[in-house]
C-alpha cells in the first residue's frame, strides 16, 4: 500500500494525502509537480526513473473499509533537498529515455 507522503522530497511543500500536484516514482520517492518538472527534468534523484500523478486514496469508505481513516498516510518528512548541479549532470543522458525504456 502506497505511504503518501505528506511533503515534496526537494522544496518540502505539503502534498496532503488528496493532493493533485503530488509525484512519485516506482519506489514512492515523493515530490511535488513543479519540482519534477522544473528540477528533476522528470527523472527521479533516487533511482533515475520517471514519475507520474500519486493516487488519490478514497476518503470515504466506498467498499470494504478501503479509505483515508482506516490507512491513513505517512507522516514521515523526508525532506532531502536536491543538489540541482548534481542532479544535472546525473539526468543529463536519462531525461531523453522514455521512462518505460529506462
Amino acid at each position: 500500500m502506497l505511504e503518501l507522503r505528506p511533503t515534496c522530497e526537494n522544496c518540502n511543500k505539503a502534498l496532503p494525502p488528496d493532493s493533485a500536484e503530488a509525484m512519485i516514482c516506482s519506489y514512492e520517492c515523493t515530490f511535488c509537480a513543479a519540482c519534477v518538472c522544473d528540477v528533476l527534468s522528470n527523472v527521479c534523484p533516487n533511482c533515475g526513473g520517471g514519475f507520474v500523478s500519486r493516487p488519490i486514496r478514497p476518503s470515504r469508505n466506498w467498499k470494504g473499509g478501503n479509505c483515508l481513516s482506516n490507512d491513513p498516510a505517512s507522516t514521515v518528512v523526508r525532506h532531502r533537498p536536491v543538489d540541482r548541479a548534481a542532479h544535472r549532470v546525473f539526468a543529463e543522458l536519462i531525461r531523453r529515455i522514455d521512462p518505460k525504456e529506462r
